[in-house]
């Protein structure tokens, strides 16, 4: 069966981000998707918060965190990490495959929001990268991904980058999946999906940009 998903979204468990992961989860399920990975700056409260505020049945909330390496941002998809901001790409990425999930390069080309550079890129160990990333500051940096994974051979996800509910589902990729579970998603990125990039609005991109603006209507919750 196909299952569609965006792999990149932000709760306001990230600094930067205003959506509950709560609004986030609503907002793809109206949007037809089957799941979402909710992938916070070097934090993975959304998780532990969800364990108390599960999704409902028949949708995936993939774990993951975007985390900060000393080289740029590095989605890690499939499991919850202890905090590591700050520590090389190589040793994130070898902890993600340690734990058997997918590290993959976040918005890799865009220099304005830390995108891992080529030079440290052909040094990782990497399955996937992110080709279509709908917030990036330049369009050709997607192009930059693309022609990237496909010299390389690499597994390709489009995302959404989603910093509030409103732009959840905005590029999403869609996987044939037999179940929809955890390791079944790992496997069908291994294997290969489908990528529908489109890019934020004007008024998505307003939004992402006075994110903080937003999150005072919508305040994290004190735990």
């Amino acid at each position: 069966m196909l299952y569609r998903f965006d792999l990149h979204v932000h709760s306001f468990f990230s600094k930067d981000a205003a959506g509950s992961p709560e609004s986030l989860i609503a907002a793809a399920m109206a949007k037809g998707l089957r799941g979402i990975a909710i992938t916070d700056h070097d934090t993975c409260g959304a998780h532990e918060y969800l364990k108390d505020h599960p999704a409902p049945a028949g949708f995936l909330v993939v774990p993951g965190v975007e985390v900060s390496t000393a080289e740029g941002h590095l989605l890690c998809l499939g499991l919850t990490l202890p905090f590591l901001k700050g520590a090389p790409a190589a040793e994130v990425v070898e902890a993600v495959k340690s734990g058997g999930g997918l590290a993959v390069p976040a918005h890799p080309f865009d220099r304005w929001r830390a995108g891992i550079r080529p030079a440290v890129l052909d040094t990782l160990d990497l399955e996937a990268i992110e080709v279509f990333n709908a917030a990036v500051t330049s369009r050709s940096s997607n192009d930059k991904a693309l022609a990237y994974a496909r010299a390389r051979g690499l597994k390709m996800i489009a995302a959404s980058d989603a910093h509030h509910a409103s732009a959840v589902g905005a590029s999403t990729t869609a996987f044939e999946m037999g179940e929809l579970t955890v390791p079944a998603l790992l496997a069908a990125i291994r294997r290969g999906g489908q990528p529908d990039g489109h890019y934020l609005t004007f008024r998505e991109g307003v939004k992402k940009h006075f994110a903080n603006w937003f999150r005072k209507a919508n305040p994290r919750p004190a735990r």
